[in-house]
């Protein structure tokens, strides 16, 4: 029969196992929590940035035709 000394460390150590596995689930939670966040303020931004773009085709499209706006078509 194994040793009770032994068998306690295996209870300790699952134990101990049990608890940092515990701890990555609460981070793992966290993290996809902070990810999901983070991806609704992306896609806001980029709503935000395609509606300001439209805004600026909108204005380029009123200039008149004699009129070379900068090269701001480079920047994009």
């Amino acid at each position: 029969m194994a040793d009770p000394q032994h068998l306690d460390q295996i209870a300790e150590r699952v134990e101990r196992l049990l608890l940092r596995h515990e701890e990555l689930q609460r981070t793992n939670a966290l993290l996809h929590q902070q990810l999901q966040g983070l991806q609704a303020e992306r896609d806001s931004l980029k709503s935000r940035l395609n509606a300001a773009r439209a805004r600026i085709d909108a204005l380029l499209d009123r200039l008149p035709a004699g009129v070379q706006p900068s090269s701001t078509d480079d920047a994009r």
